[in-house]
């Protein structure tokens, strides 16, 4: 969705695409909170299965609902200091303007966005993934249209330009939500685990115990993609091509991170199931083969973009400086996305371990202290090299997602060590 958000966006013009990434670039963040709270979920109710306690998932499901509805009210209500932040940068005022319509509508999606992701992570913790697949084609296949109506004025819907993905977003949000709930209400997979035979009321201690485990998790999660959130925000004086270029490259590279991070999924809920068996060999063997399979993937995309990155830039553009820009982008893009393979998957093992204490410490170095500093030096100053502008925060990409991939490793291995000393280690 985010792939054609920017596309048809950019068939606009240059600002349109800029608007988009710059507007992304403040609700992402804001609504990562519920996003990376939630990624605790799968792993937890897999252990419940794996021993043999499936009575537990519903109680689960339902204070991560209450805990995530409450994130996305914050998230709502943190969208509003998004003046603040645009205040403190030089931005074009047709600009501003986008930016500010496709906010204004996006937030109102918020609430849905969250009970689909519970009733998404909870499927998933089963194992049942089909029903997030074909919901997720189901919603790409209606942003379409809505993004088309709302972006050019067409079937009777205002022409917002630009700032229309924001209504078309939150409109897919709420059909996605209610396309789950039927999923999970009629589907006879659902029905011995009884998730909505009866409504559980909020229950305090068991949703500041799911915050605890999932607020770590929300921050690394949040430290990983402010890091490039925070660049679109940078490079914002620096023009509407300059935005736009980066926004191209950056969001091919979100989609083929979808690869990777789907697997990290898998290997969490794997593993997850093989810690509630008590059988650490299998919980292992879960997490080599995933990155295995996870290196093998990264060798065909890397070449892929590499290969064809020329394609790529044309998809999303006419502009000629925007794709010449984002065509030298994507070859830096190829270089990281080993890294970025490796760390995704040993954040995803660590998950299932409820290390969130561990992956936040890690990501916050990696991302902040490395990736960003390093970016910041290489583009904005003149301190190792003249100024680099996209180029330098892209190098620091490389830098910040390296060290991450290098350090989660060395903490899982130290996991590991942990666990076949003592198998009940962190199995409870």
């Amino acid at each position: 969705m985010g792939f054609i958000d920017a596309m048809m966006a950019g068939q606009v013009s240059a600002t349109d695409l800029a608007a988009v990434a710059v507007a992304n670039s403040i609700w992402f963040p804001a609504i990562l909170l519920v996003m990376g709270v939630l990624m605790a979920l799968p792993p937890i109710i897999s252990r419940h299965l794996g021993a043999q306690q499936p009575d537990k998932v519903p109680n689960d499901m339902w204070q991560s609902g209450w805990l995530a509805l409450i994130c996305a009210i914050g998230a709502m209500l943190l969208v509003q200091l998004a003046p603040m932040i645009l205040a403190q940068m030089t931005v074009e005022a047709d600009l501003e303007s986008l930016v500010y319509g496709y906010l204004d509508a996006v937030i109102w999606g918020a609430p849905g966005f969250a009970g689909y992701l519970v009733l998404r992570n909870t499927s998933e913790g089963l194992s049942f993934t089909k029903p997030s697949m074909w919901i997720g084609v189901l919603g790409l296949l209606l942003n379409i249209p809505l993004n088309y109506a709302f972006i050019y004025g067409a079937w009777g819907a205002p022409a917002m330009g630009g700032a229309g993905c924001g209504v078309a977003t939150a409109i897919v949000q709420w059909l996605m939500f209610a396309g789950m709930l039927l999923c999970v209400r009629y589907h006879h997979f659902y029905r011995p685990y009884h998730l909505l035979s009866a409504i559980q009321g909020p229950n305090w201690s068991a949703m500041l115990a799911l915050f605890k485990i999932g607020f770590p998790m929300a921050l690394a999660f949040f430290f990983e993609v402010t890091l490039f959130a925070v660049v679109a925000v940078l490079l914002a004086p620096m023009g509407a091509t300059v935005v736009a270029g980066h926004q191209v490259a950056l969001n091919f590279s979100s989609i083929i991170f979808m690869l990777p991070m789907s697997l990290g999924m898998a290997i969490s809920i794997r593993m997850g199931y093989r810690l509630g068996q008590r059988d650490p060999t299998g919980c292992f063997f879960s997490y080599k083969t995933g990155l295995g399979v996870g290196l093998a993937l990264v060798a065909c995309t890397a070449s892929f973009t590499l290969i064809f990155r020329h394609l790529i830039a044309d998809v999303y553009t006419n502009d000629a400086a925007v794709i010449e820009l984002a065509t030298s982008l994507l070859v830096l893009a190829t270089v990281y996305q080993l890294s970025d393979t490796i760390q995704v998957i040993g954040v995803s093992a660590l998950r299932a371990f409820k290390d969130s204490k561990g992956i936040l410490y890690i990501t916050l170095f990696a991302y902040w202290c490395c990736g960003l500093v390093v970016g910041v030096v290489l583009a904005m100053t003149d301190i190792i090299v003249p100024a680099m502008g996209p180029y330098g925060f892209w190098i620091g990409f490389c830098v910040g997602l390296t060290a991450a991939a290098v350090l989660l490793s060395l903490r899982l291995r130290y996991c590991r060590r942990k666990l076949f000393a003592n198998p009940e280690w962190q199995l409870s």
